[in-house]
Order: structure tokens, then sequence, then C-alpha cells
């Protein structure tokens, strides 16, 4: 376990419980009812800083911190720690009406202005060194402060820029990849169309062509963008380093964003952190979050921070709904469920003014006479229940696939049998099964350790690394269970199809060719025939499947694919792949994947449970935190126990069944499993 983190957990002593809190937008005299108010809510941490750059720099080189020296002391003094952020995802309108290079410019030639946030080019030097300024004035003055628990890098990362700054960091970042540019014309296949590049000065960002562009191309400079934002967070992070080495240091993540690889970002950092704001409006939106939180927990294989949620509504969608009663208790829990120790929210006091003034706060625009403000306080106060969970950690013995590269090559390259894959949700098809199920679950990457898993869920990676097709193979051949779905290791990291047959990487494992992958028309469904006759129904997609040493376990009836291959399995060493060449339906997906997992040998973390509740365990120093929830609205739940323990939200002993209420929580302690 990191050191700092460590340290970080020893003095909450608890589980971080707060939020971002912006000082600067209210009076001084409002400052002490906030932190009487925060003691009363059981608040342990707040993040400050985030949105201040002008306040603290009002003119360049000016520095004017005073004010955030009183709140510092005044949180001290009140026993509230402080994550504090550099400024930096918000530059004051001095730096791009100097410097108007900083502002970027957006894929269609148009400068994104000064008004919003992240309104910079992650590569101007002026705005680097504006940022090195007031990270370093920070650090100089807070690193030893009493208050100071955490360094929090600028916030959500992930402005993109076309500008000649980006493109001259864009070839520096090319030669780097491929050394000279016959390497760089091999990887892009610039024979095709004429696009031979014969000097560095001629290579440029894709910005928006009048039709396509080159694919290998648009990939490389997704990977580009993400390395440089991670420089301008590692540049800060080492500046904060200098003045003190003993603190965790972390930016926040955000749910299922792609312009930043996050197993290369987590690596950088103290802790993973994550913002994410299910939409209350959909019925089923804890199924991504779960997914989520799984992958900031397996990003480390650690404990990791809920560092934004809001209390009740946000004000960025069409339509924004609250959350019902007892939801964001529920939502709260999911998170520690999964590996989260901290439960923190964008914001502490609803803002008068801006673009989220009608976003929940922890302290209403109602203050405290609001239902969702006595929701808070509630949560807060009882939250210390469940102190000894702090640091647990999580093993799951199945995994699924999430990498980036699998999801650039998918969804920004262009040039497919269809072009409107989407990646997450495909990923969430595979996964809401197992969660379901009661299932623990990893998410994977193409450099993560297969070992510890019994099976490996590779949903739709139409883009996979000579290396992870190689641990895939090890894999099984030493006894894994591999699911795979329809068009999987088609490419190689260069964007380049694999030959001589699709799909390249994985022929061996499915034991079988495709010849023609066949794109559904509007509205048409398929339907498949088990091997025990069962019939159901699939769309959206067909590979002409041709079994090599692969079994058939279902095949179309009907169309022109009648009598066809739609789900292969292959026994490849002392193991099995089951590969799935069609969108099956919902029921149909998780019997197919609940089925491999079965013969696996995989158990669910509690037996029996219908499918709204959701089940998972952390372990520490021999004790296992048994996690129930239960998402229905309307019915309650009997879930039957793996052995006694204590309810640890009402002290209660409990054996053999427990019932949980609709929106209902419990948290088990019990004797770790051998």
């Amino acid at each position: 376990m990191n050191p700092r983190m460590a340290a970080f957990r020893a003095r909450l002593g608890g589980f971080a419980f707060g939020g971002d809190y912006n000082p600067e937008q209210w009076e001084p005299a409002v400052w002490k009812e906030d932190v009487q108010l925060m003691r009363r809510a059981g608040v342990n941490l707040v993040t400050l800083g985030v949105f201040a750059w002008a306040s603290l720099e009002p003119e360049p080189g000016r520095f004017t911190p005073e004010w955030l020296d009183e709140v510092m002391d005044l949180l001290h003094d009140a026993g509230i720690s402080v994550d504090l952020a550099t400024p930096t995802m918000a530059p004051p309108v001095w730096l791009s009406h100097e410097h108007p290079e900083v502002l970027p410019v957006v894929e269609d030639g148009t400068t994104f202005g000064f008004g919003n946030r992240l309104h910079f080019d992650p590569t101007s030097v002026h705005y680097r060194s504006a940022a090195a300024r007031i990270t370093r004035m920070l650090a100089q003055r807070y690193s030893q402060h009493p208050a100071l628990a955490m360094w929090h890098i600028s916030n959500e990362y992930g402005p993109v820029a076309y500008t000649p700054s980006s493109a001259a960091a864009f070839r520096q970042w090319l030669r780097r990849r491929y050394g000279n540019l016959d390497g760089l014309n091999d990887a892009w296949y610039t024979r095709f169309w004429g696009q031979r590049y014969t000097s560095w000065e001629q290579v440029n960002p894709p910005e928006l062509p009048r039709s396509w562009s080159n694919p290998t191309r648009r990939l490389d400079y997704q990977r580009f963008v993400s390395d440089a934002l991670l420089e301008c967070f590692v540049a800060e992070r080492d500046i904060v380093r200098e003045y003190r080495d003993d603190i965790p240091v972390l930016t926040n993540f955000m749910r299922f964003y792609r312009r930043a690889d996050y197993w290369a970002w987590a690596a950088a950092e103290d802790a993973v952190a994550l913002d994410i704001y299910p939409d209350p409006g959909q019925a089923d939106s804890h199924v991504a979050a779960a997914l989520n939180f799984d992958l900031m927990r397996s990003l480390r294989g650690e404990p990791w921070i809920l560092m934004e949620q809001a209390a009740s509504s946000v004000s960025q969608w069409k339509v924004n709904n609250v959350k019902r009663p007892g939801r964001m208790r529920l939502g709260s829990y999911q998170a520690i469920a999964h590996g989260a120790d901290s439960v923190l929210y964008f914001q502490w006091r609803a803002g008068r003014g801006g673009h989220e003034r009608f976003h929940s706060a922890m302290l209403p625009h109602s203050g405290t006479r609001a239902r969702s403000w006595k929701e808070v306080e509630a949560l807060g106060n009882e939250l210390p229940r469940i102190a000894e969970a702090l640091g647990s950690t999580s093993t799951a013995q199945v995994a699924v696939l999430f990498d980036w590269n699998a999801w650039w090559g998918l969804e920004t390259t262009y040039g497919l049998p269809r072009n409107d894959f989407d990646y997450p949700k495909l990923t969430t098809e595979h996964y809401r099964p197992l969660l379901q199920a009661q299932h623990a679950v990893d998410l994977i990457s193409f450099g993560s350790d297969l070992s510890r898993y019994r099976v490996v869920v590779v949903p739709n990676a139409y883009l996979i690394s000579d290396g992870f097709a190689a641990a895939l193979e090890e894999f099984v051949a030493g006894g894994g269970t591999l699911v795979c779905s329809f068009f999987s290791g088609v490419v190689d990291l260069a964007n380049q199809v694999r030959q001589p047959a699709y799909p390249g990487a994985l022929r061996r494992l499915i034991g079988a060719y495709i010849d023609e992958y066949w794109p559904a028309r509007e509205g048409e469904t398929f339907t498949v025939r088990s091997a025990d006759g069962t019939l159901s129904t699939a769309d959206w997609w067909q590979d002409s499947l041709h079994p090599e040493t692969a079994r058939v376990l279902g095949s179309y009836v009907g169309g022109d694919l009648d009598g066809r291959a739609a789900i292969v399995e292959n026994t490849v060493g002392e193991g099995r792949v089951v590969y799935i060449g069609t969108r099956l339906a919902e029921a149909a997906l998780r019997d197919t994947l609940l089925e491999a997992v079965s013969v696996a040998g995989v158990a669910p973390v509690v037996a029996g449970a219908p499918e709204h509740v959701e089940a998972t365990r952390r372990v520490h120093d021999g004790a296992a935190y048994l996690f129930l929830l239960n998402h229905s609205d309307t019915g309650s739940a009997t879930v039957a126990l793996p052995a006694p323990g204590v309810d640890l939200l009402t002290g209660a002993a409990v054996a053999g069944s427990i019932t949980l209420e609709p929106a209902g929580v419990v948290v088990v302690r019990m004797v770790a499993p051998q």
C-alpha cells in the first residue's frame, strides 16, 4: 500500500467525507458558519482552490493568498483537513489576453475562447510557465501548513488543441515513438492515397478533414493528447513534491472519459480519484457507476477516492432529476462497496451564480431545512460506524477488458464496417450480468497480469496489442476461460488489419475464421438456436464465422447465414474459449456469460440473491466486510449470508439471512474466508 495514502488514512481515522469548498466566492462572514456546519455534518476533508487562480493571482506575478491563509487556519482549528488544489484548470483572463496563443484551437479550426474552463492548450509554453508559477507559490506557502493532507493537481484534465504548438509537440512525440519517417510512414500506411511524408515539418495534427483522414494518424493523436495532458500533471506534481514528499498527490478522473488513458495516468499518482454523476433519471445508471468504480479500483489494484458526486441533482443535462430519498446514501455506499475510501461531493455550498448555480450541494440554497441537507448530515455522522473497513481491499476471479487503445481504435478512427460503436456501452452490456449475479469483477488493460483470474471477458476489442494476444494464449493454455465478443483482434496497435484472415490475433484461440463482417440493416434482427434447442434473439452485427477446431454452441436460424455458427467454443491447452459472433439480446448474453463463469468454477459473493441486489466484499486484517445494496425502489430483498457476522450500521449480530428495505444498505463484518 502506498505509504503516503497510508498516512492520509491514519490522519483522517475514517472515511474521508466532505467536498469542494469555494470560499473565494463568498464573503468572509460566511466562512465561520460554513466551518460550524461542516463539523455538524461530520466533514473531515475539503478540497480548496480548484477555481481560485484569479483570486490568488489577479495579475501576472502578483499573489493575493491572504484569504486562503485565513480559510486554511479556520479549517485546521476545526479539525478539518485540506485537499489543496492547484487552480490550473481555469486560467485567469489576463493569461489568454496577454497570450492569445494559449487558447486551444478545436478540431474545426475555431478558437475555444475564455469564459468556460479548460481554456488552454496543454502544450503552450506560456500556459505551462504560468501554471508552474502558481503551483510553486502554493507549494512554498502551504506545504508545511498543518491542515494540508493531500495535493489535488488541477481538475478533470481534458482540453485538446490543434495549434502550431500542438503540432510541434506532436511531431516530437512521433519522433520518440517511431524514430524516423520510414517508421512513421510504415505505421500510418501512407502508401494509401499517396500520403507519404518526406519531412517532419509536413506532419500535423488530424484537424477536421473535408471527408476522411488517415485512421492511424487520428489514433496516434489520441495517444499524444493523453501524454501531453499527463506531462502537465507530472510537472505540477513534481513541483509540490519538491517541498514535501510525504502526502499524496493526485488529480481527478471522470466517468468514461476518452481523452486520457487512465491506465497510464494511475501509475503517476498516489491514488486514483473519480468524479461521477450517474443520472437519477435512468433506472439502471447504477450499473455503469459500478463499472466505473471497479475500474478505478483496478487501475492501481487498491482503494481509491470518490472525489466528486452530487448530493442531489446536477445542471448539465437537458433534464436534471433529483436523487430520490435514500438514493444519495445508496450511491455513496456503492462507491465504498467497490473500494472507495471517501465520500466527497461537488460542492459544499451551492453557488449563487455561474453556470452551476442550480447544481445541488451538500449545503443547498435552502440551507439546513432541505431534505438533501438532512441526508448529507445523516450520512456524514453514520460513516464512522464502518471506519474499520477503511483501507480494505477486494479481489476478483473475473476480469473484463477496458483499454483506451481498444476504445480509441473502435470509435475515433473510422472506416469500419459500421462506425457507430459505443465502447463503454458494449463493455457495460458485458459487465451488467456479472454485477447482477453478484460476481466480483476487475477491469484490466492490455498490460495487466491475467494469472490471478479464472475468467477473462473481452468485449469487442477490435484493436489489441501483440503482447495482449500472447497473454491471452498463455492464460487459456494454462486453464483459463476466455469469453470474447465479435469484431475483436482484428487490427494491431498501428491499426493495420492482421493477416491472413479475421480475427488475425485470435484465430487460433477461437478455433474459427471470419470471411466477412455483416453489420445489420436498420431494424434487422436474427434468431440464434443453442445446442439444446433454445431460441434467442440477436441484432446489430453478424460474423460470417467458419469453425476450424471450434465446436458450435449456437447457430443462426433463417436469413442469409441460416445454419451458420453464431457462437462457438474452443479448447486450447487446459483452457476454454467462448466466442460470440453477434450482439446477443440481454438474456442470452447473460446466460452465455454466467454459464462460462460457472463452468470455470467461480462462485458469486452471495448465492441466490435477486439481480437488483448488489454484493461486494472488502477484506482487511482477517476481517471480511460484506456490502449488500438493494437497488429496488419498491421491493425489499432477503439475502442468505455466507457466514454470521455483525451489521456495522446497526451493531446487531446477524446470521442465516438478512432483509434489505428498498434502497437499503447493509455492511456485515465477518471472518475473512481462507
